[in-house]
């Protein structure tokens, strides 16, 4: 993932967030038997795909922590 679309991820809500998590777990099932039929030549692929879902997870912890210590400065 590139420094930009990181960027325009950290504008969205957390809901999208989990949304795209959902599609990038089920394109990395769908992504396991075709390398291991050796339809697909990139190899590095799931290893990048899991990247980003372990970086759009995280932009989604931060949030749930920004907005948790935004209620208890509120208080």
């Amino acid at each position: 993932m590139k420094k930009k679309e990181f960027a325009e991820l950290k504008s969205k809500e957390i809901s999208d967030l989990l949304k795209m998590v959902k599609a990038k777990k089920t394109e990395l099932a769908k992504l396991g038997p075709k390398v291991i039929s050796g339809q697909e030549k990139n190899l590095k692929k799931a290893a990048n795909i899991r990247k980003e879902v372990a970086q759009i997870l995280t932009l989604v912890r931060e949030k749930e922590i920004f907005k948790k210590e935004e209620k208890s400065e509120n208080i």
